[in-house]
C-alpha cells in the first residue's frame, strides 16, 4: 500500500488519504482482510463443524467450545456464549447446525457490544503500552486519522525515559504535520504534559494526544507517575474530556489480556487499542478483553497503513470474521 501524495508534500494540516494500487480500499474489506487468519482459524473451523454436524447433540457444543477457545476468546467468553447458545438453540427449538451458526454470530456481537460514550472536545488522551505492543505508531495514526476528520491535534512526548520515543514520536509529527511537545531524555513526564497543555490551549487544539510510560516491572513508579500527570491535567485543563486508552499487541493473545488487566491496576483505563491482529490467527481476545475487563475495545489495528487502524464495531467484526457485512467510518 502507498500513499496518494507523501506527507511531506501535504500542506500544514491537510487530510493525508492512503490508497492501494491507485484505488481506495473500502474499511469492511481491509478489516476482513486483516482477519484473515482469524477467520480461516475460527471460522473455518466452526464451517467445518457446521457441515459435519448431523444434529445439534453435546458433541456439537463441546467441539465448538473447543474451537472458541483455540482462538483465545477466553474461558469467561467461552462459557457465557456457550451457555447462551445452549438456551437460545433449547427455546427455539433449533435443530440444524446453520441456524445455530447464525445464533452464534448474534451471541457474539451482543458480547462484545460494550456502549461507548461520544467523544467531547477538547480532550486530552492518555495512550500507555508496553514496549514492542506500537503504541508509539499507533498515536501516530491516531493523529492522522482525526486530522483526517478535521481535528486540531498536538502530540506529546511524555514517555521520556524509553531511548529514542520522543524521537520515533517526532518522525510521526512531522508525517501528520502535527506539532509536538518534548523535553530532554529523562525529563520529568509531568513537565512536558505541562507545557503540551499550555500549547493545546494557546493554540487552541482539538486532541492532544500524550504518549505516557509502560514500565510495568515497576507498577509504583508508573502509577505515581500517571497519578502526577492527571493532577496536572486537573489543574491546568479541568475542561478537557479525558481518554486513557493502553495499547495491547493481539499476537500476545492472553498476555495481552494479562497486561490491560496490570495497567487497570495503576490507571483509569477507559479503553482498549488492539493492534496487530493481522499476525494472529487468536483474533478471538477481543471477544476475551471485552468479556473479562469490562472495558471497550476502542480502536483495532490490521494492517500497516493509517486507514488500518479503525474505529472498533463489534458488528463489523464479527461480520468480517463471518465474510458478511457493509460500510462504516468514523473515529
Amino acid at each position: 500500500q502507498r500513499p496518494l501524495r507523501s506527507p511531506e508534500a501535504a500542506p500544514l494540516g491537510s487530510p493525508i488519504t492512503y490508497m492501494k494500487e491507485g484505488m481506495t480500499m473500502g474499511l469492511f474489506a481491509k478489516l476482513r482482510e486483516g482477519l484473515t487468519k482469524t477467520r480461516d482459524s475460527l471460522m473455518g473451523r466452526v464451517d467445518t463443524l457446521v457441515k459435519e454436524t448431523r444434529k445439534i447433540d453435546e458433541d456439537f457444543y463441546e467441539e465448538l467450545e473447543d474451537i472458541l477457545l483455540m482462538s483465545d476468546c477466553g474461558m469467561k467468553a467461552t462459557t457465557a456464549i456457550m451457555d447462551e447458545l445452549r438456551r437460545r438453540v433449547s427455546e427455539n427449538k433449533v435443530k440444524d447446525a446453520d441456524t445455530a451458526k447464525q445464533m452464534l454470530k448474534d451471541i457474539m456481537i451482543e458480547q462484545m457490544d460494550i456502549p461507548r460514550p461520544p467523544l467531547r472536545w477538547p480532550m486530552v488522551m492518555l495512550v500507555v503500552g508496553v514496549n514492542g505492543a506500537g503504541k508509539t505508531t499507533t498515536i501516530g495514526k491516531l493523529a492522522l486519522r482525526f486530522q483526517n476528520i478535521g481535528r486540531r491535534i498536538i502530540l506529546c512526548a511524555a514517555d521520556t525515559f524509553r531511548a529514542a520515543a520522543a524521537d520515533q514520536l517526532t518522525v510521526w509529527a512531522e508525517r501528520a504535520r502535527v506539532p509536538i511537545v518534548k523535553h530532554a531524555e529523562g525529563a520529568d513526564p509531568a513537565a512536558v504534559v505541562y507545557d503540551g497543555i499550555q500549547s493545546a490551549k494557546a493554540q487552541g487544539a482539538d486532541l492532544l494526544i500524550v504518549d505516557t510510560a509502560g514500565r510495568l516491572h515497576n507498577k509504583k513508579n508508573l502509577m505515581e507517575e500517571l497519578k502526577k500527570i492527571n493532577r496536572i491535567i486537573d489543574k491546568e485543563y479541568p475542561d478537557a474530556y479525558r481518554e486513557t486508552l493502553v495499547v495491547l499487541d493481539g499476537t500476545t493473545g492472553q498476555n495481552a489480556l494479562a497486561q490491560a488487566k496490570q495497567f487497570m491496576e495503576v490507571a483509569d483505563i477507559t479503553g482498549i487499542i488492539l493492534t496487530k491482529l493481522d499476525r494472529t490467527a487468536k483474533g478471538g481476545i477481543a471477544v476475551a478483553i471485552h468479556s473479562e475487563l469490562g472495558i471497550p475495545v476502542k480502536y483495532i489495528g490490521v494492517g500497516e497503513t493509517i486507514e488500518d487502524l479503525q474505529k472498533f464495531d463489534s458488528n463489523q467484526f464479527v461480520n468480517a470474521l463471518f465474510e458478511v457485512g457493509e460500510e462504516k467510518s468514523g473515529c
